[in-house]
């Protein structure tokens, strides 16, 4: 901590230059470490460094504003299954701090969680502000330093310690917390210091598709569809969101997850294979041969099927050479076969990505070699720890990848004072 110099009747707060912890970044993950370890140790200092005029912004943004804090799976062995990077790395960490344990923490501190639909967390009050008051109510009462436009630009261990050099100046600690996020500068300090950086790709996208199908009808959900990546073994299940620009939502966000690095590699250039119905190409065909009987006298086009959006339906029938006024009983065999094909195995062109809302999520980071599961400490460097999207972990919604900055930086505060 500082001391206090009075000077003709003016207080000034000198900053002391050494620490026995600092933190790097000031996120929920920074945030989160610095609460905790000077809760079980107030005696020691502790401060955060933050290279903007104000920290939190990614739990600002999260969720449409509301911070989606976690997620509803209570058991760890399902919970990993979210993360395509950091899967067999995080089952030991969720057992000691899970989901759980993150409800109990902010209910301890007066933030009531609630539980949606789709399992997605958010604090009742429906605003990120009410997780940002709750972090810096509790830097503040623990003594945690909050030091804003700190940029770092070296890392040096010195002793069992470490030199830290920034845009304001020198700071030296006995403990280092790497909490960045995402930060390829500082992934240059950690590479400069022995530890192998996985190359960063976005993680978490939506797909840019032009196709004639979709183009008029944004803000379609067809509800439960599987979707493949062409030429690959990605495939995955859910909703699925037609947007202004091509498709979203969790089936299309599971494979910019789980895909990252594949899709990267064909430059986000590839086909989908999008199966609406969830039905086996033979038994749709059955099917509509039924119901080519059962509804002879009735227009294709306005006899929607499978619970499909009727907009949708429209679409996969015009794109069957289906005439608008054509009856059912008028359809050829041509044609029935074309409707079960655009029904179960539409063909897209995806063509680019565009960033699902406003969360930005990587795949890449500290090789998760270099670190110890136990404690979150870096394999090369003693007393150096880290948590948070700076190591190559991630998951497919931002529930997911908070639950990991929690439970990170949680273990890192039982083991940065032991």
């Amino acid at each position: 901590m500082g001391f206090n110099i009075v000077i003709l009747g003016f207080q000034f707060t000198t900053l002391s230059k050494r620490k026995d912890i600092i933190i790097i970044g000031g996120g929920a993950a920074g945030f989160f470490a610095a609460i905790n370890i000077a809760e079980r140790h107030p005696k020691l200092s502790v401060a955060i460094l933050e290279r903007g005029k104000e920290g939190l912004q990614k739990v600002r943004i999260s969720g449409g504003g509301r911070c989606n804090v976690t997620h509803a799976e209570f058991v760890p062995s399902e919970l990993v299954k979210n993360y395509p990077r950091g899967e067999k790395e995080l089952l030991g960490p969720f057992h000691t701090f899970m989901t759980g344990d993150t409800i109990a923490w902010f209910e301890e501190r007066g933030v009531a969680l609630k539980i949606e639909e789709d399992g997605r967390m958010f604090p009742e009050s429906n605003t990120s502000q009410t997780i940002i008051d709750c972090f810096l109510q509790e830097a503040k009462k623990y003594n945690v330093e909050v030091l804003y436009n700190y940029v770092v630009k070296l890392i040096n261990p010195k002793g069992n310690g470490f030199s830290v050099e920034t845009s304001q100046g020198h700071l030296e600690c006995d403990k280092l917390v790497v909490a960045t996020g995402s930060n390829p500068k500082i992934w240059n300090l950690l590479k400069s210091l022995g530890h192998t950086i996985v190359p960063a790709v976005p993680s978490l996208f939506t797909f840019d598709i032009n196709d004639k199908r979709i183009k008029d009808i944004p803000g379609v959900v067809a509800k439960d569809v599987e979707v493949k990546v062409l030429g690959t073994d990605l495939v995955s299940e859910g909703p699925l969101l037609v947007t202004h620009v091509g498709m979203s939502a969790p089936a299309i966000l599971k494979l910019s997850a789980f895909g990252a690095i594949e899709l990267a590699k064909r430059h986000y250039n590839f086909e989908i294979e999008v199966n609406f119905i969830k039905q086996d190409m033979e038994v749709c065909i059955n099917t509509l041969k039924d119901l080519k009987h059962k509804l002879a006298k009735k227009q294709v086009v306005s006899f929607t099927q499978y619970g499909l959006p009727k907009r949708l339906w429209k679409q996969l029938v015009l794109a069957s050479k289906i005439g608008e006024a054509q009856r059912w009983a008028d359809i050829n065999k041509e044609q029935l076969i074309e409707l079960s094909k655009q029904l179960t195995a539409s063909v897209f062109k995806v063509t680019g990505k565009s960033t699902f809302k406003e969360e930005f999520v990587t795949a890449g980071g500290v090789d998760l070699k270099d670190i110890s599961f136990k404690t979150f400490e870096s394999k090369i460097v003693s007393n150096l720890f880290f948590a948070g999207e700076v190591i190559n972990v991630d998951a497919v919604t931002g529930g997911f990848n908070f639950q990991n900055a929690w439970t990170g930086a949680y273990i890192v505060s039982q083991s940065i004072t032991k």
